[in-house]
This record gives structure tokens, sequence and C-alpha cells, in this order.
């Protein structure tokens, strides 16, 4: 690993083989400089009155740090999530009003118009944003530890998987805590059955992700892409 988006004493310590950097997913790197670097530890605000705080669990969590998964307050807003989901996905076809109402409780924008066929999964729900009218085939899981932006008219197949989750490579570093990093998909985007979207991805606005994909990577505007790991294939029309 290159030490030139490091501090200077974090430089100092990687030449002298002292600064451990533990791996994460691939292609994320995550360097912790602890105390003892003489570093803040990133986990404080600042409140009103110039008052430090340390950072609950949530604000960790969504800050993209090292957080405790198994946090009272996120294991309830869990359970929320996941209650709503087995309501969803036990629901009659018919029942349009009663999968309107709990598509509005489970995500924070873009339930009155959204199109989901049961069974979809969830972690929290609240940290989806939908735009108008986007739609999720049968069997679609988004591990929302992070936030998740969709655009307007998206569109994705059966069992597609959105991960903002992500594990310390590091096996110690592995066994308490985790992390996350958003992802962002655009408007009229057409994301292909079986595809992967990795955490701290974008999909550029009305591109098409192939089947069975595994997007590790930014994909742009304007372009079809495929394959694992997913990369630009051609441009299409607009």
């Amino acid at each position: 690993m290159g030490t030139g988006s490091l501090c200077g004493r974090c430089r100092r310590s990687a030449s002298a083989g002292k600064l451990r950097v533990p791996l994460s997913f691939p292609l994320i790197l995550r360097v912790e400089c602890g105390p003892e670097e003489g570093h803040a530890s990133g986990n404080k605000d600042e409140r009103p009155g110039g008052i430090m705080t340390e950072r609950n669990e949530l604000e960790k969590m969504l800050a993209g740090e090292l957080y405790d998964a198994s946090d009272r307050e996120l294991a309830g807003m869990r359970e929320k999530a996941r209650d709503l989901c087995r309501l969803l996905n036990a629901s009659p076809e018919a029942d349009g009003d009663g999968r309107r109402s709990l598509f509005i409780s489970l995500f924070s924008s873009g339930g009155e118009t959204v199109n989901v066929q049961p069974p979809f999964f969830c972690d929290y729900g609240v940290h989806i944003f939908l735009g108008r009218k986007v739609f999720f085939n049968f069997n679609c899981v988004i591990l929302d530890v992070c936030r998740v932006t969709i655009g307007d008219y998206s569109m994705f197949g059966p069992a597609v998987q959105i991960y903002t989750a992500v594990h310390p490579m590091e096996a110690e570093a592995r066994r308490g805590r985790e992390f996350g990093r958003p992802v962002t998909v655009g408007s009229d985007v057409w994301v292909g059955g079986g595809a992967i979207l990795c955490p701290g991805v974008t999909v550029g606005s009305r591109s098409v992700i192939g089947a069975g994909s595994v997007v590790t990577r930014d994909i742009p505007e304007g372009v079809f892409a495929a394959g694992n790991p997913c990369r630009v294939i051609r441009r299409v029309e607009p």
C-alpha cells in the first residue's frame, strides 16, 4: 500500500513498520490511527457551545466509521424493518393499499410510488431513499447500514443485491465491529437480475448493468456494463 494519502505521522509510522493497516472489502482501504499516535479518535462531534461528545453507534455507522452492530438502538431498528418486510412478504397481491402503507413506513422516501415484488429484504429501510416509480423484482436484498440513494424510474431485476455493509479483512478486527459505505444509483438505471452492487459504488443515470454482474467500481452515466468485476462494454443511446 502506498503512503501518499496518509498524514505525516502515519507515513513515518508506516515507514518504520509500526502502522497496522487492516484491509477491508476489496478496493476499500481503511486506516485507523489510534490514540497512541496522538490523533483524535474520529468518534467525537462538536455540539453547540463547543462541547465535544462521543458519537453513538448509529452516528458512527452512518459516518462510515467502525461501529458495534449489536448496539441496542441498532438492533431495535433492524427488528422494526424486518417486521415490516415480513408483513410485506406475507401480504396478498390484491392488498395494494396495505402494501403501499408498508412501503411508506419502510423507506425514507419514494414509498408512495415504488413497486416491490415480494419477497424483499433490508436491514433498516430508513436509510433507503427512492425517487419516483422505482421497481424491485422478486427477492431483492438491500443491506442499508449506510445510505442507499436510487433515482427516478430505476429498475432492479430478480435477486439483485445492494450492499453497503463492510467487514474488516483482519480476523481480530472482524470479531466485534464493522463499517459501511453508501451506494448511489442514478435515474433510469436498469440493473439485471442477480447483479451485486458492492459498498461505496455509484451507478450513473441511464446506465444498464448486465445480469449477474458484480459492481466493484463506479459506473458512469449512459453505458452498458457487465461482468465480474463489472466493466463498461459500450455507450447506450440517451
